[in-house]
């Protein structure tokens, strides 16, 4: 559906961080027995040129681009793996529902590109746990993209919505192309 009528449908509600920690969502997991977590997998999956990969996966070599900051990094290290809607995020938005099992599966999901992302430590920071109404990509450029994939990503959780994201997100993406949007739900 075009991301407009994607936002129009997700559940509008305040949200509340009461009970979170950050620890109830493990991540970083080898869930394929590979030697490479999700971090490093995520890496791998997005780099512009592919790095070597050494013993228990370490990353040498390589490219990638940050679209928060329009940058490019050749180490691994100076990448951060954002959850493109922030853990305690989801939290505030139905993850404390959630089992311990569900919120591992967000905080490693890797069945849809655009719910973890390589950006530069700087840019993940200065995003911390913030959503749109307090924080875009300083890239303006990226804004659109950023709206309509956290859009696809709080629909593939059945996450809510709180009435200042919303209005947010309405703003950035009445200045977009109303793009189709293509979700799995995950749950």
């Amino acid at each position: 559906m075009p991301v407009r009528d994607a936002l129009q449908a997700l559940t509008i509600q305040d949200e509340s961080r009461a009970g979170y920690e950050r620890s109830k969502f493990r991540h970083w997991i080898d869930a394929d027995r590979d030697a490479c977590n999700t971090r490093q997998e995520a890496l791998l999956e997005e780099a512009v040129t592919a790095p070597e990969q050494g013993s228990r996966c370490a990353l040498t070599g390589g490219e990638w681009y940050s679209s928060y900051d329009d940058r490019y990094f050749t180490d691994a290290r100076a990448l951060d793996i954002d959850h493109l809607v922030p853990l305690a995020e989801a939290w505030d938005s139905g993850a404390s529902g959630w089992t311990g099992k569900e919120r591992e599966d967000y905080a490693n999901d890797l069945g849809d590109a655009r719910a973890l992302i390589g950006v530069s430590a700087a840019s993940n920071r200065s995003k911390a746990d913030q959503d749109p109404a307090t924080w875009l990509p300083p890239a303006e450029g990226y804004r659109c993209q950023y709206a309509t994939d956290w859009v696809a990503d709080k629909t593939r959780w059945g996450l809510a919505i709180d009435p200042s994201e919303e209005a947010a997100l309405s703003e950035t993406l009445n200045r977009c192309p109303n793009v189709p949007v293509e979700v799995t739900l995950a749950r």
